[in-house]
């Protein structure tokens, strides 16, 4: 009797582990979404400069600065500028640029998309040259394939990618006159009159002028990101595969006669997992280190943005960056848990 007693109160959980599962991921947001509001709200504090006075000028009065900033609110006791702070954002209100006066989600909605178009092709570069580094490495372990891929990768780690931009933009545009003047994602005779997602949605129009021209723009930056971000990819891959070659099922597979390129095949797989966990952490990398590159390129993009608010201390500009930032990464990694678990049944629900 005790053991059926005891039996409902555990079925829940035993009927519905993916559902508790998700339940458990999803109720995690919120509270990381309230750590990260805190934080940005906080880490304004660190940053030299006040804003007043970088809107005024060095030369400006006290008097003047007082005023600046009892209209922005930066007067107010910290307290009432917190409580503020989160009265705005569960109305959706990211605050207004102290230089432009321009609604904060706005801007966000004009340059978010840049970035994640620069992002997910930087990405798509990165993932494809990662995996054949990595993946040749692995099956030629210990032979001279693999050093020469690991020194591949050793030599694209320790270039920075705003390095790598700048000479790749004096060599093919300098030089030889192959790539476009970094002036932005279109020529200057093209206006400025340019949809949200330039390339998806040139794609998806038909318009193959306007893609064939910010494809040629993208060429540099997406390289000099993609190039960088390889050797990361190239490494987890390289580990990951280096392990699924060496085990018994990989083992068995061969001894079966089957061909090199299904056992590797197979291999992959089974790796896939990590494989996928470092895409998505290298998709948030991307997402926050590609400011400097986008301010090469005058890409128009997101970190472009926010760098440029850092510099102003524009502390909307900041605070929705950060936001928006990590918004994006926790709904990745969110995502990424489900089709882990999609994916390998190994993975503990606990």
């Amino acid at each position: 009797m005790s053991t059926q007693l005891a039996e409902p109160r555990l079925s829940w959980k035993r009927r519905h582990p993916v559902l508790r599962y998700t339940l458990v991921r999803i109720a995690i947001v919120p509270i990381s979404l309230f750590v990260l509001g805190s934080v940005s709200f906080v880490l304004v504090f660190f940053i030299p400069g006040n804003p007043a006075v970088t809107i005024l000028g060095d030369f400006a009065t006290p008097e003047q600065v007082a005023r600046v900033n009892h209209d922005l609110g930066l007067d107010q006791p910290l307290w009432d500028r917190y409580l503020s702070y989160w009265d705005r954002l569960l109305h959706g209100d990211l605050g207004t640029s102290f230089f432009t006066n321009e609604p904060v989600l706005s801007d966000i909605g004009k340059f978010l998309p840049n970035t994640v178009e620069l992002v997910t092709l930087s990405l798509v570069l990165a993932v494809g040259l990662g995996l054949v580094i990595g993946v040749v490495g692995a099956y030629f372990s210990r032979r001279w394939p693999d050093r020469v891929m690991s020194g591949v990768t050793s030599v694209l780690q320790s270039v920075p990618d705003f390095f790598l931009a700048l000479v790749a933009i004096y060599v093919f545009f300098f030089l030889l006159g192959w790539a476009p003047a970094p002036i932005g994602r279109l020529p200057v005779d093209a206006g400025t009159g340019q949809s949200p997602f330039l390339i998806f949605g040139s794609l998806f129009r038909g318009d193959w002028t306007t893609l064939g021209s910010a494809l040629g723009h993208a060429v540099l930056p997406v390289g000099s990101l993609g190039l960088v971000y390889s050797a990361y990819f190239a490494k987890t891959a390289r580990g990951s595969m280096g392990t699924a070659l060496t085990t018994p099922q990989v083992e068995f597979a061969r001894a079966c006669g089957l061909r090199e390129l299904t056992v590797v095949r197979y291999a992959f797989l089974a790796s896939r997992t990590t494989v996928i966990t470092y895409i998505a952490i290298l998709f948030g990398s991307l997402l926050g280190g590609a400011a400097i590159v986008e301010r090469v390129f005058n890409w128009r993009g997101m970190g472009q943005w926010a760098l440029d608010g850092v510099l102003k201390v524009d502390v909307p500009v900041i605070q929705g960056f950060v936001i928006t930032a990590g918004l994006m990464t926790l709904t990745l990694f969110l995502v990424l848990d489900l089709v882990v678990l999609a994916l390998d049944p190994r993975v503990s629900y606990e």
